[in-house]
């Protein structure tokens, strides 16, 4: 199992990025998907998710109307669009896999990682 994140970078207050997270080696269609951050000195958070088939989707309530979060089943890709960037989004962001509906926003429940890639907003 591999999951790749790239689309990080510099961007001003108000801006977007798009980051984008490469799966491979188990059948993408299958498994919820899933955004965390950290910021410097903090704990990791939750972004967003999507769920493996019908498309629902989560937001944590400070990126929700700004961010959002498609995949792409035939790409074996999921994205995070984030939009009207903040400076206080500034974090390195990873994909992961999930593993039960319901409980993508713990960490616990989501078994492999990308490494992150840096997005910092300045201000």
């Amino acid at each position: 199992v591999q999951l790749q994140a790239s689309g990080g970078g510099l961007v001003q207050a108000g801006g977007s990025l798009r980051l984008s997270c490469a799966a491979s080696g188990f059948t993408f269609s299958g498994y919820h998907m899933g955004w965390f951050r950290q910021a410097p000195g903090k704990e990791l958070r939750f972004v967003a998710s999507i769920n493996s088939s019908r498309g629902m989707t989560d937001y944590d309530d400070f990126v929700k109307g700004r961010f959002t979060i498609p995949r792409d089943h035939a790409l074996n890709m999921v994205y995070l669009q984030m939009d009207n960037l903040k400076p206080e989004d500034t974090a390195i962001y990873l994909c992961a896999r999930g593993l039960i509906l319901g409980h993508q926003r713990d960490p616990c429940y989501n078994d492999y990682w990308g490494k992150g890639t840096q997005v910092t907003v300045s201000s």
